[in-house]
């Protein structure tokens, strides 16, 4: 453990400035010892586009004061065209992104309050870039904590996975569509913040148009995937994840490919360790602080002997759309991640999934509207998010179940399926769930995997299947821990639709079955938790005056006339006062998924947020519509940009695109 003590007094600065070479000034904000400047501190650097100031306060105000107040200055910076910085931004992860960071990370290793020591931590997008900084490998980063990301940023981010498009590629593009169009504080730019403002709004990108000229893995999402070449991570690497995440994967994958790296897999969704949900949380300020200090400060504190893999292995529960807690233990692999973990062989068969070989001829021609229990794809806004009951798709798949289990079965690593498939049609997807089935028939959904058939063989040179034609697939899931109880069964389902999760193919493609196995990956049965963390800490909460509440809704409706179902969400992020500086702020975000079951091409995703923001009698608001639809050979996507400034419309914008189907 740590051998610090003694708590230090710390100073904020709501804006310290970072001027990069060519003049851009990005905007920070810096938690530091008082005494920094007369002994230098390590620096833990947080690099976003989610906006210091009114958008990452919650959990900026748990977390950097307490590092700060143990000896660390934690730097929050607003990144390029964000925020209260300067600029604009063009896209996620871009080198102009990367190399800002660089010149961050050098500046402030030269500050004479630093020691020269700079770690990097981050969640999601700060994850992100935290992995591919690291590649990169400026002199003074020394180690990264790097939670909920990815090292594929083509299979396993929100844009496409199995080489199917996922409709969070809409989605997160129109969150950011919103969320980077948002004026500065006018009282940190109060001569400029206007001209920023329309600056930043003439020039945000509509992102999903970006995002689909590139449907297969080219060059394009190479850039910024550390696993083309991991050799160049010089950094030590802690890798956090949670089960209830859509990021869950990176950890294990880090921990065997990087020496001296370690994982951390929860039972959480989208947050970090210390307030997530569900429970258990962890004492994860006090793991981060040991990593800092032993890589920051050379202070001896064990960390290189922790397990390299911990990872909390819940026990089977009945499916919910949301959980508090989920119950099971904590389980650790001294050595490595899942690679090592054997496998059990099941069959797929006429008769279900067997132990042994046997005859399979099973179709697969699901409805589209076939996944509505699939929940989000990333859970992160805490409402009912979480996979449903799995009777209502697996109504319309292929089903295989196992025997009852004869004893608990501990699944740990990425289940595999292999399957001989043929196709109807050219264009195909396949959707696998491993399900949990409960003696009463009710279906919990334990991991999942999708797949275009078109990418079987290679996501970079995709090939169209020959109608009719039998093909060997493999197809991984994601990685999971989970306990599968005495008595109760497995069951796999395969679908040829997973709406709204993915985008449909097409056509209706019908599927023939001609064979499968799976390759489960099972842990001997752990009787007792084999780790135990210390209990969350973290600094004293964020200050504010609530003027609305939060609300969350999901609702399914269909229409009876024209047989279209629609998922609808609302998501109305309430409204809040900073008790310290003022500012107010609040969001509203609505999605509608509407397709009809016989359909594919009446696919259409609509999006529509509302941000504002409110400084004294300065009331700023941006509304962003998008919307995407899809014929044979097309998608189609428009998309409007409001700016109001005291309810005027100061500025508007709208955009139209055509981009043509690549093999999806």
């Amino acid at each position: 453990m740590s051998t610090q003590n003694a708590l230090h007094t710390i100073d904020e600065d709501p804006d310290f400035g970072i001027t990069l070479s060519d003049g851009c000034r990005l905007s920070a904000r810096l938690w530091r010892p008082q005494d920094a400047a007369e002994n230098p501190v390590p620096v833990i650097l947080e690099y976003l586009p989610y906006r210091k100031r009114d958008g990452t306060c919650a959990r900026d105000a748990l977390t950097h004061p307490w590092f700060a107040q143990r000896g660390y200055a934690c730097l929050r910076v607003d990144i390029r065209g964000n925020g209260d910085s300067e600029g604009t931004m063009t896209d996620e992860y871009t080198p102009q992104e990367l190399a800002d960071a660089v010149e961050v990370i050098d500046q402030i290793a030269a500050a004479p309050w630093c020691n020269g020591r700079v770690g990097m931590m981050g969640i999601s997008w700060g994850g992100f870039n935290a992995l591919q900084v690291a590649a990169l490998a400026p002199d003074p980063l020394k180690a990264i904590i790097t939670l909920c990301s990815t090292v594929d940023r083509f299979a396993d981010d929100i844009h496409y996975k199995g080489g199917c498009l996922l409709n969070e590629n809409l989605g997160w593009g129109a969150t950011m569509w919103s969320y980077s169009s948002r004026a500065p504080d006018p009282a940190l730019r109060p001569d400029d913040w206007r001209a920023l403002w329309l600056e930043r709004l003439e020039n945000e990108p509509f992102l999903p148009s970006v995002w689909l000229r590139h449907q297969r893995r080219d060059a394009y999402w190479r850039h910024g995937s550390v696993s083309e070449d991991y050799s160049a991570i010089k950094a030590k690497v802690l890798a956090v994840g949670g089960w209830g995440d859509a990021y869950k994967n990176a950890v294990p994958q880090l921990v065997e490919a990087l020496p001296g790296a370690k994982g951390i897999v929860g039972p959480w969704v989208h947050k970090y360790p210390h307030f997530a949900v569900p429970e258990p949380r962890i004492g994860f300020l006090q793991e981060a602080l040991r990593w800092w200090d032993r890589w920051l400060k050379d202070i001896p504190t064990g960390v290189e002997d922790d397990p390299d893999y911990r990872a909390y292995l819940m026990d089977g529960v009945r499916p919910a759309r949301w959980y508090t807690e989920r119950p099971g233990r904590w389980v650790a692999e001294e050595y490595g991640a899942t690679s090592h973990i054997p496998y059990r062989t099941l069959h797929l068969t006429n008769v279900g999934l067997s132990d042994g070989p046997g005859p399979l001829k099973a179709t697969v021609n699901s409805t589209q509207d076939c996944g509505a229990e699939a929940g989000e794809y990333c859970a992160i806004w805490l409402g009912p998010e979480m996979p449903g009951d799995q009777r209502i798709d697996d109504m319309h798949s292929a089903t295989f179940d196992s025997a009852p289990a004869e004893e608990d079965v501990d699944i740990f690593g990425a289940p595999r399926l292999t399957l001989r498939v043929a196709s109807d049609k050219p264009q195909a997807q396949i959707a696998v769930r491993l399900n949990h089935i409960h003696p009463d028939g009710a279906a919990t959904r334990i991991t999942y995997g999708v797949l275009n058939l078109s990418h079987r063989d290679s996501p970079e040179s995709p090939t169209p299947l020959t109608p009719h034609e039998t093909v060997r697939v493999v197809l991984s899931m994601d990685h999971i821990a989970y306990r599968l109880p005495r008595g109760h069964k497995l069951r796999v389902s395969v679908s040829s639709a997973y709406w709204p999760l993915i985008w449909p193919a097409p056509e209706a493609a019908t599927l023939s079955l001609s064979g499968g196995t799976m390759n489960l990956p099972v842990r001997r049965t752990a009787r007792r938790a084999e780790h135990v963390f210390e209990p969350p800490a973290a600094a004293e909460p964020w200050q504010t005056e609530t003027l609305r509440d939060a609300t969350s809704t999901r609702r399914r409706e269909v229409d009876m006339a024209t047989g279209v179902v629609s998922l609808v969400i609302e998501d109305d992020f309430g409204k809040k006062r900073d008790l310290d500086h003022g500012l107010a702020g609040g969001a509203v975000a609505r999605e509608r998924w509407d397709i009809h079951p016989d359909d594919p091409l009446s696919a259409r995703g609509r999006c529509h947020w509302t941000d504002e923001i409110e400084r004294g009698d300065t009331r700023l608001r941006t509304e962003t519509h998008s919307e995407m639809w899809s014929d044979a050979t097309h998608f189609y996507l428009i998309a409007r940009l409001e700016a109001y400034e005291n309810d005027v419309l100061i500025y508007a914008r709208d955009v139209e695109d055509k981009v043509a189907r690549d093999h999806i």
